[in-house]
């Protein structure tokens, strides 16, 4: 048969138990749980009487644990340390909830590396969604959405995240020495970002703008171009780090400037200092 002693076994029995076997002694055990120390004496008897085993031995000069009690305080100590985590974890301070939607390459080449490099916000739970950049505005259903465009959108927090410069790239040693990068198939990505048309008629290079390949969004692109597979017209801050760690060089020093850009934005409800530390995370 089950033995049923530990069933319905009164938490602050053990609690109290627990703290007078760390302190050893009841008026320490007391002082800490808010009680006097007949209480503590009083639910440590019924905590022996249930289990059915003698923990303190009582003595004129104070209590000592027993065998049994002494073996058994580790593990009620780690139980009673991992419940306080999960309390803690669970239904201690709350977190603020928000969600950012964002395009695929935003958010892998911009959010990400930005949340690694703050560990992540320790007040916030962060939930990504990717959307289709579209030319309007619809309400926004996240809490912060990031858009391509002029930032000409009303009644929203709006920010811009950086100034866009478009420059070609592609993996290092995809051009034999002494070769024209311009002979490099093109890779294009479909979106509002201009492409390599728009930068035949900025340089004057009318005849080379017709893609070889075409992917629905930058990261493919991106990757392709990192694969040696052509040359790509890259985002210079989205494509900071793999500028940085050479998987990608700019085969030119040109750049095309846009006024258009991708800009952060909420709907004025958010509160202001939600909103400024969303700022500070996404747009340092």
């Amino acid at each position: 048969m089950r033995n049923r002693k530990l069933e319905n076994l009164p938490l602050e029995w053990v609690r109290v138990f627990e703290a007078a076997g760390r302190a050893g002694n009841f008026t320490a055990a007391a002082q800490e749980a808010g009680l006097t120390q007949a209480a503590v004496s009083q639910r440590i008897r019924n905590l022996e009487a249930r289990i059915g085993t003698r923990l303190f031995t009582r003595q004129a000069r104070g209590v000592t644990l027993t065998v049994e009690g002494e073996a058994w305080l580790p593990y009620v100590t780690s139980a009673l340390q991992a419940l306080n985590r999960s309390a803690e974890e669970l239904f201690g301070k709350p977190l603020k909830s928000v969600t950012i939607s964002a395009s695929a390459s935003i958010t892998q080449m911009w959010i990400v590396p930005r949340l690694a490099m703050a560990r992540g916000p320790d007040n916030y739970q962060i939930s990504i969604t990717t959307m289709n950049i579209e030319s309007d505005f619809p309400e926004a259903r996240a809490t912060v959405e990031i858009r391509y465009g002029d930032g000409n959108w009303p009644k929203k927090h709006k920010v811009r995240l950086f100034k866009e410069l478009l420059a070609p790239m592609a993996a290092p040693g995809v051009l034999k020495s002494g070769g024209d990068w311009r002979e490099l198939p093109r890779i294009a990505n479909s979106g509002p970002r201009p492409g390599w048309q728009e930068w035949a008629n900025q340089f004057g290079e009318s005849g080379h703008s017709v893609p070889a390949l075409r992917f629905d969004n930058f990261v493919a692109a991106h990757d392709a171009a990192k694969t040696g597979l052509g040359a790509v017209l890259g985002s210079i801050p989205l494509c900071k780090y793999a500028l940085h760690d050479g998987s990608l060089v700019r085969l030119t020093k040109n750049a095309l400037e846009q006024d258009d850009g991708y800009w952060m934005t909420a709907n004025e409800r958010l509160p202001i200092n939600q909103w400024e530390d969303l700022k500070a995370l996404l747009c340092g």
